[in-house]
């Protein structure tokens, strides 16, 4: 069974938790981790980007010539895709990148991030992520004496205010709820910290 010590936010050892083997020392699977940043990536694009048709571009009403006695090649409008100035023929429009991915190959991909961060030595527990005053400047503090890098994801088990307004202005740092968190967050990130709680609970919905 592997263990974790379990810290204060002034980076003292309170106790160690045990953590389930399948999910944080098993060999990490790169390709459900590769399928996983894909389908976060895919889900972020806009889909935007557009190109006009010939029947989009303006003119061309009118037959550039005579269909027959000029010796050139027969044409019945200058907004063709094969014309200068014309329209594009299968060109982008705007579509939706996003896809759905299986339940089963999310929590793998899930697993799998979390036994990267885990046997880096890059995921710490803290015995309670909270904060008494919302002051951004109180909780770079904390983070500093934690050794923590500058882009850190903060992974809570409840919502907190105070919490929320400290780490919202703090540069790289990200603050979400155990059950959002997703395999792109974990692998984004250099270092993951965890509630005691938060790290418990997500453990036993990956079991």
């Amino acid at each position: 069974m592997a263990k974790i010590d379990v810290k204060t936010l002034d980076n003292k050892k309170v106790r160690e938790i045990d953590l389930n083997d399948k999910i944080f020392t098993s060999k990490p699977n790169a390709g459900l981790l590769w399928e996983a940043v894909r389908h976060h990536l895919a889900g972020l694009r806009r889909g935007t980007h557009s190109t006009k048709t010939r029947s989009e571009v303006r003119g061309g009403g009118a037959k550039p010539w005579k269909q027959k006695g000029t010796g050139r090649a027969r044409h019945g409008s200058n907004r063709s895709p094969i014309w200068r100035h014309g329209g594009i023929a299968h060109g982008p429009h705007p579509r939706d990148y996003s896809y759905k991915m299986a339940k089963k190959v999310m929590l793998g991909a899930l697993r799998s991030a979390l036994s990267v961060k885990f046997q880096d030595s890059k995921l710490s527990v803290i015995d309670q992520l909270k904060v008494e005053t919302p002051k951004t400047k109180e909780l770079a503090k904390k983070l500093k004496i934690l050794s923590a890098d500058k882009k850190l994801l903060i992974i809570n088990h409840e919502r907190d205010l105070n919490l929320e307004l400290s780490s919202r202005n703090l540069d790289g740092v990200k603050l979400v709820l155990n059950n959002e968190v997703r395999p792109y967050d974990l692998l984004n990130h250099g270092t993951v910290l965890f509630s005691e709680a938060a790290i418990l609970r997500l453990q036993e919905a990956l079991i």
